[in-house]
């Protein structure tokens, strides 16, 4: 799964990378987490431009009677979005990009006794990259209107094995303009976008515990630690 990442990069090289036309209103953020405001990008048809959007991090189906589902839909498993009701008509017709520059995981104790590592997971080359995500435009009975969004997730590459068992769909920049495209409603047709990383182009640090805390959010939460005393 995704549970946690980062988005530290500043404006002007967001939009240099993901082709925008304006530069987003965005601060360098180390640990957000889910039901939080996380940066999207998606095609808006009327303006046929790529737009910086905030959405609250978990999907709100707009058939939803409340918002309860947030918390519990950051992440959608790639290899049935396309079936399960939440997700589906997401997956036909509301794909966005989830911009970021990292992501954490936790490792399981290796034995008894020991906690959870958290492990902040990048790109080689420090870059930022995007996430394959899917969006969603809920209306309350008080007619308070929340955009939302979720995380696709598939199976790890070599990198992420020892890590955890899943991980974020992370795009290319040459599919992102696939991935967006809202005339392409059939999502057989976006499977092998679908696909675990290169874990080659990838590197995994293992950070303090501190990330742990929503609470904490500074350059801290992703700074390798080299001991044990450095945990928090």
């Amino acid at each position: 799964m995704c549970g946690r990442f980062t988005l530290t990069k500043p404006a002007d090289e967001i939009a240099d990378y993901f082709e925008l036309h304006d530069l987003p209103e965005w601060q360098p953020r180390y640990n957000i987490a889910p039901t939080q405001a996380v940066p999207t990008v998606r095609f808006d048809a009327s303006s046929q431009r790529r737009v910086f959007e905030c959405r609250k991090w978990g999907l709100i189906p707009s058939w939803s009677r409340d918002d309860k589902f947030a918390a519990k839909l950051i992440n959608a498993r790639a290899e049935t979005a396309a079936e399960k009701p939440s997700f589906r008509d997401a997956m036909k017709r509301q794909r966005c990009l989830i911009v970021t520059d990292g992501f954490y995981e936790w490792q399981a104790p290796k034995s008894k006794g020991q906690r959870k590592q958290p492990y902040y997971i990048r790109m080689q080359s420090g870059s930022l990259f995007a996430m394959a995500g899917l969006w969603a435009r809920w209306k309350g009975d008080d007619e308070q209107v929340v955009q939302s969004c979720t995380v696709l997730t598939t199976n790890p590459n070599e990198l992420m094995k020892p890590i955890h068992d899943r991980m974020p769909v992370i795009l290319s920049p040459q599919d992102f303009g696939l991935w967006l495209e809202p005339e392409r409603t059939d999502p057989t047709a976006l499977e092998t976008l679908l696909t675990p990383y290169p874990a080659d182009a990838m590197q995994a640090l293992a950070v303090s515990t501190r990330v742990n805390s929503p609470s904490c959010d500074d350059p801290d939460c992703v700074k390798p630690i080299t001991s044990e005393s450095e945990l928090w």
